[in-house]
């Protein structure tokens, strides 16, 4: 770890990396916190492209207070291998510019690892805030970034204790790692007053049927392993099928997802049953819609922390979890694709109320700000 030298006129530059949706509510706190420091870190925004709706990235800017990037290099789609490349190819050049002290990078996303590898082999340390969260599947493909990434890190900050033991096992030594927090919570919590009330967001979208809060599920369903596989697919459609003939299920419908279900063939059956098929939602919208749930389903990373934080029984639809402790501390409850599962566990929340749990320490809004004294006291001694 090499501290930066001392500029008493001029602050340092910190790239910091945003690419998909979910990095965008992690980079938010952290941007702010960094305003804070100003006169010794000047952050510069990096935003790959890799979540290529231009009209969603820029709603999510604006919600999230983010300003807009320095840089957008606006690779867009394409295989793990051919995304990965570009996003690679165009971030180099970049830091050559800018010529920072430190590379800061968020999450498990294709973008975490590429711009990781840049930063690494340009010898620029590398920062990792989410690091040490592991499924153990290494089916995932955030799984591998996720390993890779932490082996290249300088600088590990985690978001839950049983992070850091990962990191130990893996031979990352301890005083690369930091436990910080939870910035997903710190956005959560920040943004809780402003999040769209329910009806609102259903008539932003004209939809006509009549759901009370706290009388309905919301469904997200996104990961390969659910949508890509066509019998699993039909299982859980049909799951929800006929969950909805016990409460109205609302479904903000990724575009890849939707495509995937309209191959089944079995797109038409959800619009007869109670099923609210939506467009993607803003994260004002989809905030408000988690927080007036009776429960939510979903195969999502950030959805089972954000439900634990909230207080909202969470089912999730995969086999494992990259985050244990919204298992053993928050609402969560690992069901896998199993209908009957599924079903005993929705059953199980509708007469008891689910899981209450408790939220997790260090998920008090205040990560950020641990984040950024954590790089200035060990980048920037003496200030």
């Amino acid at each position: 770890m090499t501290a930066v030298k001392n500029n008493a006129t001029r602050p340092q530059v910190l790239v910091c990396v945003v690419g998909a949706r979910p990095n965008f509510m992690k980079m938010a706190p952290i941007m702010r916190a960094l305003q804070d420091v100003s006169h010794l870190i000047k952050p510069y925004l990096v935003h790959t492209g890799q979540h290529y709706d231009q009209a969603m990235k820029h709603t999510f800017f604006q919600q999230l207070g983010i300003p807009e990037p320095d840089r957008d290099l606006g690779v867009g789609s394409g295989t793990h291998a051919v995304q990965t490349a570009n996003i690679m190819l165009n971030f180099e050049p970049v830091l050559d510019e800018v010529n920072p002290f430190a590379v800061l990078v968020v999450g498990d996303v294709n973008s975490t690892i590429a711009c990781g590898l840049v930063a690494v082999k340009k010898q620029i340390p590398l920062i990792h805030v989410e690091a040490g969260l592991r499924s153990y599947d290494r089916e995932m493909p955030e799984e591998i970034n996720r390993i890779l990434t932490d082996q290249l890190s300088d600088l590990l900050l985690t978001t839950e204790r049983a992070a850091e033991k990962n990191l130990l096992k893996e031979g990352i030594s301890a005083d690369r790692i930091c436990f910080t927090g939870n910035v997903m919570i710190d956005s959560l919590l920040n943004n809780c007053k402003q999040a769209s009330p329910l009806q609102k967001t259903l008539d932003n979208y004209a939809c006509t049927q009549t759901v009370s809060e706290n009388e309905y599920a919301l469904l997200t369903l996104h990961r390969p392993s659910n949508v890509d596989d066509q019998s699993t697919l039909v299982r859980l459609v049909n799951v929800v099928s006929d969950l909805s003939k016990k409460l109205p299920v609302i479904f903000p419908v990724h575009p890849r997802t939707q495509q995937k279900i309209s191959q089944t063939g079995l797109l038409a059956e959800l619009h007869e049953q109670r099923v609210i098929l939506l467009p993607p939602v803003s994260y004002l919208e989809m905030l408000g819609l988690m927080r007036s749930a009776k429960l939510v389903l979903t195969d999502s990373g950030g959805l089972q922390e954000e439900t634990t934080a909230l207080g909202v029984p969470c089912v999730t639809l995969r086999e494992n979890t990259e985050r244990p402790i919204t298992v053993t501390e928050g609402t969560n409850t690992i069901v896998g694709t199993d209908p009957i599962k599924i079903m005993q566990c929705v059953d199980e929340i509708l007469s008891s109320g689910g899981k209450s749990g408790r939220v997790p320490e260090y998920w008090d809004g205040l990560a950020a700000q641990r984040i950024v004294a954590e790089i200035v006291r060990r980048y920037l001694p003496g200030n």
